[in-house]
């Protein structure tokens, strides 16, 4: 049985600026959304778990072991962007959800990638590496 995934346009993937983030409500869920300096975006819950404050998407962004992540800004856990795992506290996760960029846009599924693992949604654990020239 097939499921479809439904996708939301969330912005223009040129206004988003290398190594920072942006908070977008997808039908009501916070995510946080991140795009790195290879031009890949990834998107994850806004929540910290930590604090249960809604701020992931103001944390810093890096990468431990080539694997890119995001420090909470308030107590810097650091956050997996491709598993959602906590890299401090491997017990602790944040959601992780299908991004993509089409068209110049980016979008985002809330089919959750560290929940159902779905396949065949053009997007690798999160990651959209943007295509040369487009």
């Amino acid at each position: 049985m097939s499921r479809r995934t439904s996708w939301t346009q969330v912005c223009d993937y040129t206004v988003m600026l290398p190594e920072r983030g942006v908070c977008a409500l997808v039908d009501g869920v916070q995510v946080a959304l991140f795009r790195t300096y290879d031009g890949g975006v990834h998107a994850v819950g806004n929540r910290d778990p930590f604090s249960g404050a809604y701020v992931l998407s103001r944390g810093i962004v890096g990468t431990r072991k080539d694997e890119p992540t995001v420090a909470s800004p308030l107590h810097k856990q650091v956050f997996s962007l491709v598993s959602g795992v906590c890299l401090d506290e491997e017990a602790v996760s944040v959601p992780v959800y299908r991004v993509r960029v089409r068209d110049g846009r980016v979008e985002v599924s809330l089919s959750s990638l560290s929940g159902s693992q779905e396949a065949g949604s053009g997007t690798a654990r999160g990651h959209t590496p943007l295509p040369l020239g487009g």
